[in-house]
């Protein structure tokens, strides 16, 4: 678990972080075959093994918290489970809908104080209203199977959750959460929040594409290196927030997810490259020459766009026959 500063802008009193999954694509060896496997599809099994990894993010600082990762053909949710213990008290998780297991969520809630969850509801998913919160706003039950329970001795034949419901642009959005006091939590802003999960996504990004320099296929060619260079990923990405945090703290109203992570980053390495040449009497006023420097790495404000969703013609592996002119 990553003890930085907690000191973090809070929504309702509660942290707002985040959980979601990524893949890391292995070189083609035969010690990472056995160790993290590969995708099967119609032609049998991908090239390139990969490692499946689970993180926890601080969503306003990026900060990562905790990470859980193994072969590629392990579940999301069950790499999820090893997150619970760190994950701190007084927080908000945002999961995405792919992570719908009650009893991950119901123990998730319960392993600590104040430990809320919010999820986008699968469609089709059957449950009970126990009664209404308003308009838009209800208390539901929704029943567990045999097999959850067993897995989770803790869950209950069925949990109460939060539902709540808007229109978004044409489209009913359905949002369940265990923030179930209506006067502490209000509607209005549940459904908004669930936007903020993309900053882990933004946080994956900056790991391959500017950390990595778009090399997606790790260097090491063996499972133990493997394993160490990922956790040498991690370790560099959250030394490289965590300076960017303290960069965001000299300026009011501005946080670390504000700031550019690709010249911050650049920043950062350049001051560590150098270091060695100047007195170590020097190096305090360097870092907080660094800082004052924020204003330069500020991103613009973020754009509201839209990529609606379409259905594409499938292309015909027949020639279009030309038509002929017919000349009179």
């Amino acid at each position: 678990m990553w003890n930085a500063d907690a000191n973090h802008p809070t929504w309702c009193g509660l942290s707002l972080l985040g959980v979601d999954g990524v893949i890391w694509r292995t070189p083609d060896t035969t010690e990472n075959h056995q160790a993290f496997s590969t995708w099967k599809n119609q032609h049998g099994d991908t090239a390139y093994p990969q490692v499946r990894m689970v993180c926890l993010m601080e969503l306003t600082s990026h900060l990562l918290m905790g990470s859980a990762f193994d072969s590629c053909r392990s579940s999301e949710m069950v790499l999820a489970e090893d997150l619970i213990d760190v994950t701190p008290d007084n927080s908000l998780t945002l999961f995405d809908r792919g992570f719908y297991s009650l009893g991950l969520l119901n123990r998730w809630h319960h392993a600590g104080k104040n430990r809320h969850w919010l999820q986008p509801m699968r469609k089709g998913t059957q449950y009970e209203v126990v009664r209404s919160l308003g308009r838009q706003d209800k208390l539901i039950k929704l029943k567990t199977t045999a097999q959850a329970r067993k897995k989770f001795a803790d869950l209950p034949n069925d949990i109460e959750v939060r539902l709540v419901t808007k229109m978004i642009k044409g489209k009913e959005v359905n949002i369940l959460t265990s923030l179930t006091d209506q006067m502490r939590f209000p509607k209005a802003e549940i459904i908004d929040l669930y936007s903020d999960r993309w900053e882990i996504e933004l946080g994956y990004r900056e790991m391959k594409q500017t950390l990595l320099n778009s090399h997606f296929t790790l260097r090491s060619k063996k499972p133990d290196m493997i394993v160490q260079e990922l956790w040498g990923v991690l370790l560099s990405y959250n030394l490289l927030r965590y300076q960017m945090v303290k960069m965001a703290q000299t300026k009011p109203g501005i946080y670390a997810k504000h700031l550019s992570f690709t010249t911050c980053a650049i920043s950062i390495i350049n001051l560590i490259q150098t270091m060695f040449i100047e007195n170590a009497g020097r190096i305090p006023k360097s870092i907080e020459q660094l800082q004052a420097q924020v204003e330069h790495h500020i991103l613009p404000i973020k754009r509201e766009r839209s990529y609606p969703r379409c259905i594409k013609p499938k292309p015909s592996k027949y020639p279009n026959k030309k038509r002929q002119s017919v000349v009179n």
